[in-house]
């Protein structure tokens, strides 16, 4: 045995001198103890007939190597035996059943690897550093210039917590375990116009622990900043994530208030009124609600999933009349109808539409009593393994299952009915902030991830982001839905350090104080396109939307209307124009200076005259141009048979003429 420490199997067959039978000899000398537990590990796969003997010596390697000695085994090949060698030699004695078992494994870890979208060998190869934060901005940005470009933490990288490298760790870990702070919160009521009751849970500075007051200002509750807080669909104040944003802001002497949606945060419903994914009046009025309470106090937004395309929504309606001086979107759905093609696309989105599906029908059920007279109950109730449903189908005489077996399904049943909107993807259209990102006028931070198993990556409107000054994208390549745990422990979100980050920043910034408008036009509507106002739309295999019903040759018809019917309102606004002009000539006839030549007298008559003539020839131009080719084409028989026999007799008076020059 060579001074590395080897371990050598020995397989003895009959006869020989260590007895008779099929036995195992190992030889240990100075090896480590993972070495050993491998090697013991894979010993009982070989079928052995004579006891393990082992032996920790030279004597018993030297004797073992005397009794090979007669079948011309030297000692240099049973000492050539090398860590390498000791791993891979077992190998052999697995059983083919065994090595199909092992293959079947080795598949089965490769596509679970895969399903689950794990990268912790990527993370691992490099050093678990994380990737670096991916930023869209418009390169003018003041924005940009004076505030993001001071932000450390979106302008470093995002190390997700090394045992919850997936997006599907990341997101069951924050919705079962979801470790938070202990938040105190304390509950006001508003009241809506329409009767409705909003649950607004407020966390004061002052009521936290370790609370930073930065200046004087901060100290004083009433002119403290305030942000406001948007959960996500069916979240509300007690949700893990909303009380580690809240604690981690109200430690730096701000103040929080979540704005709970109606029916949630343990309040009933007390209206017809729900809300909705493009519901921006309950923010409005609660914005307006804190702001009058508290006019000194300057205040700021951050919506999640749902909240965020509320947020954004409302930012772009309001434009630069909106209160805010700041506000956070954090993976907001943006397009909810591409969103909704990605959620039913594969099996692992069919999971999370199902999860989804359970917590709607949940939040139904807290409202049986006012949802049952205004939907079809029977489509969104909720069935129980303990009391199944009983009702009948007259179809097949079978119990109804549920109807409502996905979101779409429920929004159909449920949502678009109380809305009060015709189809499903006309709710989801109306309602997607996407087409409101151009008028945002708010400075607003956006925080989405590539690997988002819920508002998927497909609907980050890039361009739109990138033309809005007022806007900067922070994407990262990891994180899941509203999780981005990081640290080994899991104790902290990134997303909430980096809000409150951009909060604080601009809070010390010059644009605090101005609201800056969006070069352009101002849009007081979403931007239309031709999804928008096709009747129907037509989903292809590869999730692509097209209308149905709006062809090129349409489009250009109603555009050829359009400005033949703004030609006509042209005119007769010229008309009456010019109508006025006659009735104020014949009240203040032009005075003749008889003192002054008679050619002077007679110019200043007909110029007047003259310029109006002008202008009916101009306003009728195509008036005209029609009426001759009206003209021509309906006196052209009558004209022809006269014209005919006088073009004939020139013709043959030029063709002789010709002839005889020739």
């Amino acid at each position: 045995m060579d001074g590395t420490g080897a371990a050598v199997f020995k397989g003895c067959g009959s006869g020989s001198e260590e007895g008779n039978g099929d036995g195992l000899f190992l030889v240990i000398d100075g090896l480590s103890p993972m070495v050993v537990l491998i090697s013991l590990a894979l010993l009982p796969l070989y079928k052995t007939k004579q006891p393990l003997r082992l032996s920790s010596n030279l004597h018993s390697l030297e004797n073992l190597e005397m009794g090979e000695a007669d079948r011309g085994l030297s000692s240099s090949s049973l000492l050539s035996h090398d860590y390498d060698e000791l791993l891979f030699k077992p190998s052999s004695f697995f059983p083919i059943s065994h090595n199909y078992l092992l293959l079947l494994l080795l598949a089965f870890l490769v596509f679970l690897y895969n399903f689950l979208e794990l990268h912790f060998l990527s993370d691992l190869l490099t050093a678990f550093r994380g990737d670096p934060v991916s930023l869209t901005y418009n390169s003018r940005s003041q924005l940009y210039q004076s505030v993001a470009s001071k932000c450390h933490i979106i302008h470093g990288r995002f190390s997700p917590t090394p045992w919850l490298s997936s997006p599907h760790l990341q997101t069951a870990f924050l919705s079962l375990v979801g470790k938070s702070p202990h938040v105190t919160y304390k509950r006001r009521i508003f009241y809506a116009s329409d009767g409705g009751t909003i649950a607004l849970d407020w966390l004061m500075s002052s009521d936290v622990k370790g609370t930073s007051c930065i200046n004087d200002a901060a100290r004083q509750n009433d002119k403290a900043p305030i942000v406001i807080v948007i959960p996500g669909l069916t979240s509300d104040s007690s949700s893990s994530y909303i009380k580690h944003l809240a604690d981690k802001i109200a430690k730096h002497g701000w103040n929080v208030v979540v704005s709970n949606h109606r029916g949630l945060g343990g309040i009933s419903v007390t209206s017809d009124c729900f809300y909705n994914a493009g519901w921006t009046e309950d923010i409005r009025k609660v914005i307006d609600h804190i702001q009058c309470q508290y006019p000194e106090a300057p205040l700021y937004a951050v919506g999640t999933s749902i909240g965020a395309n509320i947020l954004v929504k409302y930012l772009g309606e309001d434009g630069i009349n909106c209160p805010l001086v700041g506000a956070a979107a954090v993976c907001s759905p943006w397009d909810l109808l591409i969103c909704d093609r990605f959620i039913n696309r594969r099996l692992v989105q069919k999971f999370y539409d199902k999860v989804l599906t359970v917590g709607l029908q949940g939040f139904a059920q807290l409202h049986e009593s006012i949802l049952s007279r205004l939907i079809d109950w029977d489509g969104v109730k909720k069935e129980h393994k303990d009391k199944p449903n009983l009702k009948l189908d007259p179809n097949t005489l079978l119990p109804q299952r549920a109807k409502s077996r996905s979101v779409r399904d429920f929004d159909n049943y449920a949502t678009r009915v109380l809305g009060k909107f015709e189809t499903v993807d006309a709710y989801y259209r109306h309602s997607s902030c996407v087409n409101f990102v151009g008028n945002v006028s708010v400075p607003l931070l956006c925080i989405s991830a590539m690997d988002d198993p819920v508002c998927t990556r497909e609907a980050i409107p890039w361009d739109e982001c990138r033309a809005n000054e007022n806007i900067i994208l922070a994407v990262t390549q990891h994180g899941g839905h509203l999780a981005y745990y990081e640290g080994i422990s899991a104790d902290s979100i990134w997303w909430v350090r980096a809000v409150d980050e951009f909060f604080d920043v601009l809070q010390s910034s010059p644009l605090r104080n101005r609201r800056k408008k969006v070069e352009g036009p101002s849009l007081s509507t979403p931007l239309e396109s031709p999804i928008d106002q096709g009747p129907y739309v037509n989903v292809l295999e590869d999730g692509m939307v097209t209308v149905v019903g709006n062809s090129q040759e349409d489009i250009i018809a109603e555009d050829e209307r359009n400005e033949d019917l703004d030609h006509i309102k042209k005119s007769e606004d010229a008309i009456l124009h010019d109508e006025k002009s006659d009735h104020l000539t014949e009240k203040t006839p032009p005075k003749i200076d008889l003192n002054q030549p008679l050619d002077q007298n007679l110019n200043d008559l007909v110029v007047p005259v003259r310029r109006q003539m002008d202008q009916l020839s101009r306003l009728s131009r195509n008036s005209i141009w029609l009426l001759t080719y009206i003209a021509i084409v309906t006196t052209w028989p009558l004209v022809g048979s006269a014209l005919l026999p006088f073009l004939k007799k020139k013709f043959r008076s030029i063709i002789p003429s010709a002839s005889r020059i020739r």
